[in-house]
């Protein structure tokens, strides 16, 4: 995978992959924990450089919820969109509304040529909704 995207394969870049993959939508705090727990010793600004160069070849997604910090996920072959939680910020994977990319058609595009659309879903999730019982 990182050959194809004509990166050199290193540990660091290895252990980032595994670690997003392991845990999508993690935030660059939790994904440097994760990559020293497998390589040990690694800067804040090796994981940070090697967080934007799978993202610029298209490796990894970055999302950043309004409120959020940036994070990110391995699922990058689609147009999918998400679900965050307003009280605990969970979020979750959901498939493209209808049609192909990009899901939504503009009502005026202003000459752009649209590729994608991204959509945000709030709410509250399953833990977060249940009310609480009355005293």
């Amino acid at each position: 995978m990182l050959r194809e995207a004509a990166l050199r394969v290193t540990a660091p870049r290895l252990a980032v992959l595994s670690a997003v993959h392991e845990r999508p939508h993690s935030d660059t705090d939790s994904i440097i924990g994760r990559v020293r727990e497998s390589l040990g010793a690694v800067s804040h600004q090796a994981v940070y450089d090697v967080l934007r160069a799978l993202t610029s070849a298209g490796l990894l997604r970055r999302i950043q919820p309004t409120g959020s910090v940036a994070r990110y996920e391995t699922r990058v072959a689609d147009n999918h969109h998400h679900l965050v939680c307003r009280s605990c910020g969970a979020i979750a994977d959901v498939d493209c509304a209808t049609g192909p990319a990009p899901c939504l058609t503009a009502a005026d595009d202003h000459g752009f040529t649209i590729e994608e659309a991204e959509v945000i879903y709030w709410g509250l999730c399953p833990d977060c909704s249940v009310s609480p019982s009355p005293k």
